[in-house]
C-alpha cells in the first residue's frame, strides 16, 4: 500500500451506505475508486430506519461504541452538507433535525429507561426527562398509556433510501459507474486482487471489504474468519401513510419500549411513515408474521393513530452483528481493509467509517492495533472498539455468539 500522500486505486466491494460513503470519501481524497455490487442499495439500506441517535443507541456496557457512534452523529451535518454540494439543486438527500421522543409504557419500562437516562448524563449525552404530558405536547399522536418520556434533542434521522440515491449520483457525477459485477474471493498482498463471478480478476493497491453479510462468504482470504465472526439479525419493516390529518401532527422519531419490546417510528415529513424494527436470528429470511404483528401492536399502544395509517410495505433485511455488537474496521491482511459487521449502526456509522477507511488509507497502515494509537490520532484511536484483531482467535470468537442460547 503506498505510503501517507500517496495516491491509490481501490476496490471497495458493497455499495450499500458503508461502500458507497467509503467510496465517495476515498475521491475526494484524491484516489481512484472501483465499487462492485451486483444490486445496490438493495441489501440492509434499502429497510434500514436511518435513525441517528447515539443517546438512543447507548447502553451499558458500550461505553467504546457509543463514543464511536457519538462522533460519527456530530459528522452528520458537514457530511451532508459536502455530499450536496456535489449535487444537482434540489436533489434530497434525506437528513431531517427533529430530535427523538424515547417513551415506555409499563412500570418495567419506566425502569430500564430511568437507568439508562442516567446512564446518559454520566457519558455526557443530552437528553432531558419529560412528563408525559410534556411529550404529548411535542408529539400530539402519542397516547394516554405513557409511564416515562425522555426527549433527545440531537438524535436525529436520515431516509437511507434517498441518502444512498443521492451518494450514487454524486459518485457518478465524478465518473464512477458501479458495475453490475459479484465479488467472488479477495487476496491479499503488495497488489491484492478481488476475483469476479464473471471469471475476471481485478487488482488495486488496496480492497475494502464493506459488503455487509455478503463478506462471510467471500473466498481467499481477508485475515479473519468472518464466517464465525458475522451472524445475520433479520428483522421486519413497516413502511405506512399517515392520513393527512394526522401527518402534520408526527413531527419527532418516536422511540419506545413496550413491556420490554423496542419499537421505533419515524416519520418523514411528507406523511411517510417507518415502522421498525423486530430482531430474530433463526436464519429465516421471510417477513415473519409474528414480527409485524408485535411491531403493528407495540406501535399502537404508543400511539393509537397508528390504527388510522395505511400499509405500503412491509420487509425483512438482515443486518451483520458481530459477537458484541460493534463493527469491524480496519486492514486483516496486506492491501485488505475491513468495514463491515456494522449491525443495527450502518446508516449512523457511515460517516466516521469512510473517514477511518480514509485515515487509513493516508497513513499508509490499515492497523488500529495499540502501535498505531498516539495522542494526535484522535480518529484511530476512537476506532480501537471496531479493531478486527479482536476476533482473530477465530473459534473464541464462534463460541462467543453460537453456543448462546
Amino acid at each position: 500500500m503506498p505510503t501517507k500522500g500517496g495516491r491509490v486505486h481501490v476496490i471497495v466491494i458493497g455499495a450499500g451506505i458503508i461502500g458507497l460513503a467509503v467510496g465517495r470519501r476515498l475521491l475526494r481524497e484524491g484516489h481512484a475508486v472501483t465499487i462492485l455490487d451486483p444490486a445496490p442499495a438493495s441489501g440492509a439500506t434499502h429497510a434500514a430506519g436511518g435513525m441517528l441517535t447515539p443517546v438512543g443507541e447507548a447502553y451499558h456496557g458500550e461505553n467504546d461504541l457509543t463514543a464511536l457512534l457519538l462522533a460519527s452523529a456530530q459528522r452528520y451535518p458537514a457530511f451532508i452538507d459536502d455530499l450536496a454540494a456535489d449535487l444537482p439543486a434540489g436533489t434530497p438527500t434525506g437528513f431531517v433535525t427533529s430530535g427523538t421522543i424515547i417513551c415506555g409504557v409499563d412500570a418495567a419500562d419506566r425502569g430500564h429507561l430511568s437507568d439508562l437516562h442516567a446512564l446518559w448524563e454520566r457519558l455526557g449525552l443530552r437528553s432531558d426527562q419529560l412528563t408525559t404530558r410534556q411529550a404529548r405536547a411535542l408529539e400530539p399522536l402519542l397516547g394516554p398509556r405513557l409511564t416515562c418520556a425522555f426527549h433527545a434533542p440531537d438524535d436525529h434521522q436520515v431516509d437511507p433510501r434517498l441518502l444512498a440515491a443521492a451518494l450514487m449520483t454524486a459518485l457518478e457525477a465524478r465518473g464512477v459507474q458501479i458495475p453490475s459485477e459479484v465479488a467472488t474471493a479477495v487476496h491479499p498482498g503488495e497488489r491484492p486482487s478481488v476475483d469476479l463471478a464473471s471469471g475476471d480478476r481485478l487488482e488495486a493497491d488496496a480492497v475494502v471489504v464493506a459488503n455487509g453479510l455478503g463478506a462471510a462468504h467471500l473466498g481467499g482470504d481477508v485475515g479473519v474468519d468472518l464466517s464465525a465472526v458475522l451472524r445475520p439479525v433479520h428483522g421486519e419493516v413497516v413502511r405506512m401513510t399517515a392520513p393527512p390529518h394526522l401527518a402534520p401532527l408526527f413531527t419527532h422519531t418516536v422511540r419506545g419500549l413496550v413491556e420490554g419490546r423496542p419499537v421505533y417510528l419515524i416519520p418523514r415529513g411528507d406523511g411517510r411513515v417507518l415502522l421498525g424494527a423486530s430482531s430474530r436470528e433463526d436464519g429465516a429470511e421471510h417477513v415473519s408474521a409474528g414480527g409485524v404483528h408485535d411491531l403493528l401492536t407495540d406501535a399502537i399502544r404508543l400511539m393509537p393513530a397508528v390504527q388510522e395509517f395505511g400499509i405500503d410495505e412491509v420487509l425483512s433485511r438482515a443486518r451483520p452483528g458481530t459477537p458484541d455488537n460493534a463493527p469491524l474496521i480496519g486492514r486483516t491482511a496486506p492491501g485488505i481493509v475491513l468495514a463491515t459487521g456494522l449491525f443495527r449502526h450502518g446508516i449512523l456509522l457511515a460517516p466516521v467509517t469512510a473517514d477511518i477507511v480514509a485515515a487509513l488509507l493516508r497513513r499508509g497502515t490499515g492497523d488500529l492495533g495499540p502501535e498505531a494509537h498516539s495522542p494526535d490520532d484522535p480518529l484511530l484511536t476512537l476506532a480501537r472498539c471496531a479493531d478486527p484483531d479482536r476476533f482473530a482467535a477465530g473459534p473464541l470468537a464462534r463460541t462467543l455468539w453460537k453456543d448462546t442460547p
